[in-house]
């Protein structure tokens, strides 16, 4: 198995160092606020996190797939304070920073991140102690630290035999398909009105992706079945993250 952290469990301090790195400048580019974020020094002692001069909340997640642990993404007073009293209205503050935890989760390798949540800072970083590798990174705009990317990971074992799925073949998963994606800053979301059209990263005609539970496994084409939508299913993601064609 290879991720960010290496090939199996032979991953070195430096490479470890530099997917911590890749994540949090991800998550920086991510972060809901007009603010130019760039990646600081990565830390690996969690007795010296480098936090904002007013840490305002905590969002923390847990990560899984090829590499496992928690996330927590400490942000300043005024990017929560941003976030709370935004023109559209208060906005949750997990779910606006959902999109930088993806972010730096996916700069990792095929992994994903689950039940973000608003946390107190010092819990939230104590969560993260004593469980596997430990790295924080600041996120600073111009010369102050505006949010902190800390995490703790466990670093992914040699694959086991998998055992038999009869267990769980009735179990229920929720499948989406996705056409695209954009964002969009405050102002453009206050100027929408009926009739306009958004546009999405991806061209007319392209497949559309099959999500299970948030999860990519296939793409297709979307096709109309007793005037319900539906999809034609082209390309099957293998473990490996890559895509072969059904079987006929």
């Amino acid at each position: 198995m290879t991720t960010a952290f290496g090939t199996d469990r032979s991953s070195d301090s430096d490479t470890i160092a530099a997917a911590v790195a890749a994540a949090a400048q991800a998550a920086a580019a991510a972060m809901p606020a007009e603010l130019v974020l760039r990646a600081g020094e990565t830390v690996a002692d969690p007795e010296s996190v480098p936090l904002p001069p007013t840490p305002g909340a905590a969002v923390t997640a847990a990560l899984g797939g090829e590499v496992s642990g928690d996330i927590v993404l400490v942000l300043s007073e005024e990017i929560v304070s941003a976030l709370t009293n935004s023109p559209v209205g208060p906005m949750d503050v997990a779910t606006a920073l959902r999109p930088a935890l993806e972010a730096a989760a996916a700069a990792l390798g095929r992994v994903r991140v689950a039940a973000e949540r608003v946390e107190d800072v010092v819990a939230a970083l104590d969560g993260l102690r004593d469980k596997g590798v430990f790295l924080a990174v600041p996120l600073i705009n111009g010369t102050e630290i505006a949010a902190t990317l800390a995490l703790q990971v466990t670093l992914p074992r040699p694959r086991e035999r998998r055992g038999s799925l009869d267990l769980l073949r009735n179990v229920a998963m929720e499948v989406t398909v996705e056409i695209g994606r954009t964002r969009m800053t405050v102002s453009e979301l206050l100027s929408l009105h009926p009739g306009e059209v958004v546009e999405l990263d991806r061209a007319a005609g392209a497949p559309a992706d099959l999500l299970v539970n948030g999860t990519l496994i296939a793409r297709g084409e979307i096709v109309v079945v007793d005037e319900d939508f539906g999809l034609r299913i082209s390309e099957i993601v293998t473990e490996a993250g890559e895509y072969g064609t059904p079987p006929a």
